[in-house]
């Protein structure tokens, strides 16, 4: 596990020293739901039915920002290379990417998301389960995200080519991160969604590290 920790602890510190990714990534997601309103017009009632929406589909867009830093320098610079020569099983040092990529990637945009409430005149009662939505669901758009990157990374084009990939992989996290806050069947149904939003993320979170050390294998030989 002292390889895990360590790729954790090095993924970290490439995150946080280029802080202006982090920013970017923000900004996106705040600028994205801020030009909303003004696009649907004044009709109050509108913009609160669809708010919860429109949070979730400025996270996907902002977190799709960040799937090209994922692989690509580690895979020109050679370490993806040394990665696979390692002691360490390289889907545990995925894992440790995965993690470092939810909390660099999504996790800023989970704390920058009372500004976009605010923005979009969303009532406590929606926002709080908004929030809770996105802690759910964030995980595995990030596990998503890890192997639409590991399988484009020898592509020359690949940044363009993961949003893509993982597009349709990410359709039932939207519509249960949905359904949790804006549900057409009550409470139950909002409480069933979290729960399939919560073994969605567990499983992506599960599959991803193996399936992208697979595609990773796969891509350098």
């Amino acid at each position: 596990m002292t390889g895990f920790y360590r790729t954790l602890r090095r993924e970290l510190r490439l995150g946080l020293s280029g802080s202006g990714d982090v920013l970017t990534l923000v900004l996106f997601f705040v600028i994205v739901g801020a030009i909303t309103p003004f696009a649907l017009g004044p009709d109050k009632a509108l913009l609160a039915r669809i708010a919860p929406g429109i949070v979730w589909i400025a996270a996907f867009l902002s977190m799709l920002l960040g799937l090209e830093r994922l692989f690509r320098p580690d895979h020109e610079d050679g370490t993806l290379a040394l990665y696979r020569l390692a002691e360490t099983p390289l889907a545990a040092i995925i894992a440790a990417k995965v993690i470092a990529h939810w909390l660099t990637a999504a996790l800023p945009l989970v704390l920058a998301s009372p500004l976009l409430a605010l923005l979009l005149a969303m009532d406590a009662d929606i926002f709080r389960r908004t929030l809770l939505s996105l802690l759910l669901g964030t995980p595995a758009l990030a596990a998503f995200g890890t192997i639409g990157a590991a399988v484009t990374v020898a592509t020359r084009r690949g940044g363009l080519l993961a949003p893509i990939l993982i597009a349709p992989l990410s359709v039932p996290v939207l519509i249960f991160g949905i359904g949790t806050v804006s549900p057409t069947g009550g409470p139950d149904q909002a409480s069933a969604a979290a729960l399939f939003l919560a073994a969605l993320s567990l499983m992506a979170l599960v599959v991803a590290p193996f399936a992208a050390a697979l595609a990773i294998d796969w891509g350098e030989e």
